[in-house]
């Protein structure tokens, strides 16, 4: 039997607890600081390698947070009312309707559409804990929002946040790439939970593989993020190759990892997490919003030249032309970042050095470039 979303808070409470005290002893969190040479302080080198992620705090401030707020709301209110529905509540026509890709995924409220199933590749063995909503609850929710850069400027602008592309280039190289982005949005007592999975699905047997073959995720917390809402890390697994993810639960009568922390965040932080490291996240059945602005960057040693099989099966070829039109977005988020801030000093990509006035941001590139700009997405 089921338990209610209320049973479901008291049930995991404890664990909730013990994570975030571990979570908080771990010595990775704080701000972005880098080196008179521009890299990252060795510290922070030191910990997120030894974690698999890093908090840094106060990254995003708070003008830059009610831009991403109100259009991420405005967005919300504009979501089709089911996946296969091309209007909004209101009747009109939903945003990103005519896009090629659309941009909504909804699931049931505090559901697992793909824990135990073969869907996203398999990667998700052990299907969570699914409570009872309370009250009257809708009959779906929207869980994420996909390719947020050609229908939210905010995220366009914050894309192009010059400290955070030092850290890309800090930990991936100055000829770094993009991977996608996209916005995960947990409302109180309804948002799905997330089951355990790595994220790779190319280069595990890769002669050359290390912790970083798979490049990283930010995610930036617009309200934070609580042990009850958040995403949950299993600390080094980012080192340990492809892991039998069902070993990590058996024998603790649950879904619950002993091993893994939460990601405890304040509104601004943004957290680094490797792509390979063993994460997921619970049924949100807290009183509290999570809405995580995520994007993604690759090293370009373990893009160009790869061939890869995306989630829904089609297989792909990432040359250097797809490398570098899709990275074109980067420079485009720095020149759109640069109209809303000019008092702050853009980021310099190297890829795309020179190449300043072919990639602003502007109604020409918004329609020729930045419009289904995500169907060149870099997915391994």
């Amino acid at each position: 039997m089921s338990l209610t979303a209320r049973q479901h808070a008291a049930d995991i409470a404890e664990y909730l607890n013990m994570g975030t005290r571990n979570a908080l002893s771990l010595g990775n969190r704080g701000p972005i600081r880098f080196t008179e040479e521009g890299g990252l302080e060795p510290e922070i080198v030191e910990a997120y390698g030894r974690c698999g992620f890093y908090v840094f705090t106060g990254v995003v401030l708070e003008e830059e947070l009610e831009d991403l707020r109100a259009e991420i709301s405005d967005a919300l209110d504009r979501a089709p009312t089911t996946n296969k529905s091309t209007v909004d509540k209101h009747g009109n026509p939903a945003l990103g309707s005519d896009l090629t890709i659309q941009p909504f995924l909804l699931g049931k409220p505090l559901g697992d559409p793909v824990g135990g199933t073969g869907r996203n590749a398999g990667r998700h063995p052990i299907k969570m804990n699914v409570p009872e909503p309370e009250g009257d609850a809708p009959d779906q929710v929207v869980q994420i929002i996909f390719g947020t850069l050609h229908i939210l400027d905010a995220c366009l602008r914050l894309y192009g946040h010059p400290k955070l592309l030092q850290v890309a280039e800090a930990i991936n190289g100055p000829d770094f790439t993009p991977f996608n982005e996209a916005v995960f949005v947990k409302q109180p007592g309804l948002g799905a939970s997330v089951a355990w999975h790595q994220d790779p699905t190319t280069h595990w047997e890769s002669p050359e593989w290390d912790e970083g073959t798979h490049g990283f995720n930010f995610m930036a917390q617009l309200y934070g993020c609580t042990a009850a809402n958040g995403v949950w890390v299993v600390p080094g697994t980012h080192r340990q190759g492809k892991v039998d993810i069902n070993e990590l639960t058996e024998g603790h009568g649950s879904e619950r990892i002993p091993a893994a922390v939460p990601m405890i965040c304040d509104p601004g932080d943004v957290v680094m997490c490797n792509r390979q490291a063993v994460h997921g996240s619970f049924a949100n059945t807290s009183p509290d919003w999570r809405v995580s602005v995520g994007f993604g960057f690759h090293r370009r040693s373990s893009i160009v030249g790869a061939d890869a099989k995306l989630l829904n099966g089609d297989v792909v070829h990432y040359d250097e032309q797809r490398v570098n039109e899709r990275s074109r977005m980067i420079a485009i988020g720095i020149d759109a970042r640069q109209q809303r801030f000019p008092d702050e000093v853009p980021y310099q990509y190297q890829p795309l050095a020179g190449q300043e006035d072919r990639n602003r941001f502007n109604e020409a590139n918004r329609h020729a470039v930045v419009r289904n700009y995500n169907l060149r997405d870099l997915h391994i």
